[in-house]
């Protein structure tokens, strides 16, 4: 068998603002048809109406993600531009009112708003996926089950979602919260093999439950559409250089298991239970209060995690050219995730005088400007 390619696709949901009130609004059909126009099956609507969604192409490592994930950035704000308008990537508007979006006139979409009812009408969220090419279904199932230990990490990391419908929520992630009450999400099952993942998944298939495996939603999960896994837990990012920072700690995970592999080794598979532990706390404090040490049955602050982790995909890393971005992680902790970021906008506006209405705004201005950082 031949070595995995490890490629990488990013993929991102942006939610659309009026520059001036920072208020949510619906993408203008010029909007999007000028973004098709531009980056040819590239850009997509989403969900909600006021939802854009992009995807790089695959990407051999994260120096060609970055210069075709800034292309994409950068079009789908000069076109938003031209109609008053800005993309912000955080995964909720800190102020807007799910009850007051509409979902697209699409039929896959259509059907989603029929088949999960209430649920579905709260999916005023957005999140980044990052996939890693691996042409081999085995190789697929057996890396799922070792790298989902890794899940929490990656949110933790990615947390930009700690306000929602004008309230300061305690979480660092509530889009986890909301996009836990669909069905098939979450941490992945732990299959025996590819044909027992085939095999599960398949009878929601023949009985008519899904009409396809797109419709399961797990936080890893192998592509229906691509030879690859598909990491789908993070939070979107507001600057650019941290999604790249996310998107080479997934690339490099994935290597280093599959480097355990070739060795006969493997990475150590926990219940889902104590997964799921870690996850929760990623999802309430972000990088601020560390994770489950399960070896040495401790919690471990976020910094010392980021340099164990960067230890073990050291020789990973700089097979695959990315050891600056990786290393970006420590930053991430030090400066604060988007959550944090978030949080000080608002302490700031509140400083400067601003009503609570004027501090959801400068939280908005503030996603606005770091959106365009690094274009």
């Amino acid at each position: 068998m031949a070595d995995p390619a490890f490629s990488i696709g990013i993929e991102e949901e942006y939610l659309l603002v009026d520059r001036e009130t920072c208020a949510l609004v619906e993408a203008p059909e010029g909007l999007m048809q000028a973004c098709a126009a531009e980056l040819e099956g590239q850009v997509s609507p989403e969900f909600l109406q006021c939802q854009i969604e992009i995807g790089t192409r695959p990407c051999a490592g994260v120096a060609e993600a970055r210069e075709d994930l800034r292309r994409l950035r950068a079009a789908v704000s000069r076109h938003a531009a031209t109609h008053g308008l800005s993309p912000i990537a955080a995964s909720c508007h800190p102020l807007a009112d799910w009850k007051q979006q509409h979902h697209t006139d699409k039929q896959r979409y259509n059907d989603l708003s029929r088949d999960l009812g209430g649920v579905v009408r709260r999916m005023l969220i957005c999140g980044m996926h990052v996939h890693v090419g691996l042409d081999d279904d085995p190789l697929r199932a057996d890396l799922m089950a070792q790298a989902s230990y890794f899940l929490p990490h990656l949110l933790a990391l990615s947390t930009s979602s700690p306000f929602w419908q004008g309230e300061d929520t305690g979480l660092a992630s509530y889009r986890i919260s909301v996009f836990d009450n669909l069905p098939r999400t979450g941490l992945p099952p732990q299959f025996d093999s590819w044909q027992d993942y085939e095999r599960s998944t398949q009878v929601l298939i023949d009985t008519g439950v899904i009409e396809d495996r797109t419709r399961i939603w797990w936080d890893l999960r192998p592509s229906d559409k691509f030879p690859t896994l598909e990491s789908r837990i993070m939070d979107v990012q507001p600057r650019l250089e941290h999604a790249l920072t996310l998107a080479a700690l997934i690339q490099c995970v994935m290597r280093m298991l599959w480097r355990l592999r070739i060795r006969n080794q493997r990475w150590r598979l926990y219940d889902r239970f104590l997964i799921g532990e870690n996850r929760w706390r990623a999802q309430r404090y972000g990088v601020t209060e560390g994770l489950i040490d399960f070896g040495a049955a401790r919690v471990v602050p976020f910094d010392d995690l980021v340099t164990e982790l960067l230890e073990l995909i050291e020789e990973d890393a700089a097979a695959l050219k990315c050891l600056t971005e990786a290393a970006r992680a420590h930053e991430i902790v030090s400066g604060g995730t988007s959550a944090d970021r978030q949080r000080h906008a608002y302490s700031q506006a509140e400083t400067a005088g601003a009503d609570h209405e004027g501090r959801m705004r400068a939280i908005v201005s503030h996603l606005i400007e770091e959106f365009h950082a690094d274009l």
